[in-house]
């Protein structure tokens, strides 16, 4: 591993990206020297997302039912398995099936592949939201640590706000596997001390389940400040017809709270151009528009109606309002995919595949300060 924490040439880490989306695992760890060598997901939109970033998925991508693939449809030796499953039935905003539903249960489809590789990965690397941790009263997250120990991981947990790296509050929930014998130096057994990446419920989570499985934790650093703004994000190549006509944008005023007004009148006399992102929320049977409080943009999520799609909202200098829908590069932006190629899907499908994506510079950054260490130990 040379300096800047890239894995040199030759010695590439062959990953399996499963549940894989429009790419953005790949295109946060590829620069550290990792390899992808298989992937998988059920959406055909989402391949056409990905090979037009990343031409050899002809190759590798295989795009199906995830229980419908086997061990030995992998490639041998692979490094590292990453899984963003399905997180519908486990996020607060969703139906709180847990892993009993259809969606959030394909984890054990994960698992079952994993079971039947002959040479399981020495690393995996699980996301999630963080309701993941709650769900059924915390009988969730123990079944998924009971099918994880059971293939020989010792398991540690992380809890990072992509607004660390981007200006989007997205929280997300980490869970990395470790094979016994590859754990790095600096892991340590214990519960870990409270931290920006592990507050006092990841605690709880090592409290209460190190005596029945194995777990660990290791040394990381602070987490950056991030930006506090979207000045970074907006897209200036938008054309006037993408921006609400006047009718639209007093509809949106006139269905303000009396408190929301109090703030959107605020921005709009401010010294300076201010840039909002704003939710359509139905509060008593009525639809409202809702500022957000801080500048930055709230979690994205895959559009469909109701409070999924964010608008951009540009207020100051006593001018008029102006608001339109937030673009798909903006979107691409704020998932840290700032030069993805948007040559594939419609708009609203390119919104649907970064909403139900990984922030790329939060696991860039796992990988270089975790996930590197284990496969490099001599090189940190």
């Amino acid at each position: 591993m040379d300096r800047g924490g890239r894995v040199e040439e030759g010695t590439a880490i062959r990953a399996a990206e499963f549940f894989a989306g429009i790419g953005l695992v790949r295109t946060a760890l590829e620069p550290l020297g990792v390899k992808v060598v298989w992937a998988n997901d059920i959406k055909q939109g989402k391949f056409e997302a990905y090979r037009a970033n990343h031409p050899d998925a002809d190759h590798h991508f295989k795009v199906r039912d995830i229980r419908e693939v086997e061990a030995a449809d992998l490639p041998p030796r692979i490094d590292l398995a990453t899984s963003s499953f399905p997180c519908i039935d486990l996020s607060l905003a969703g139906n709180r099936l847990g892993l009993a539903g259809t969606q959030s249960g394909m984890f054990f489809e994960f698992a079952r592949v994993l079971a039947g590789m002959r040479e399981r990965p020495s690393v995996v690397l699980l996301e999630n939201v963080h309701g993941f941790a709650t769900s059924h009263g915390g009988e969730d997250i123990r079944s998924a640590f009971k099918e994880l120990a059971k293939l020989g991981y010792s398991l540690d947990v992380l809890a990072i706000d992509a607004k660390h790296f981007v200006p989007q509050s997205r929280p997300r929930m980490f869970i990395v596997g470790i094979a016994h014998d590859k754990l790095p130096k600096n892991a340590h057994v214990g519960v870990p001390p409270l931290s920006d990446v592990r507050p006092a419920w990841i605690r709880k989570l090592h409290e209460r389940h190190s005596q029945e499985f194995s777990m660990h934790y290791v040394d990381l650093p602070a987490l950056p400040e991030g930006p506090t703004d979207l000045s970074g994000v907006i897209d200036h190549d938008v054309q006037d017809a993408d921006w609400w006509d006047a009718k639209r944008v007093q509809a949106f005023v006139d269905s303000l709270s009396d408190v929301q007004r109090i703030r959107f009148e605020a921005l709009r006399n401010g010294d300076a151009i201010s840039y909002r992102s704003a939710y359509r929320r139905t509060r008593q049977g009525n639809s409202t528009w809702e500022l957000r409080r801080d500048a930055i943009a709230g979690c994205l999520r895959t559009t469909g109606g109701g409070s999924s799609k964010q608008a951009l909202v540009e207020l100051g200098r006593g001018r008029e309002a102006r608001m339109r829908w937030m673009t798909p590069r903006e979107y691409a932006r704020l998932m840290g995919a700032d030069d993805y190629q948007l040559i594939a899907g419609t708009p609203n499908q390119q919104l649907f595949g970064f909403g139900d994506a990984v922030v790329v510079d939060v696991v860039r950054w796992i990988g270089q300060h975790y996930l590197m260490p284990v496969f490099s130990p001599d090189a940190t």
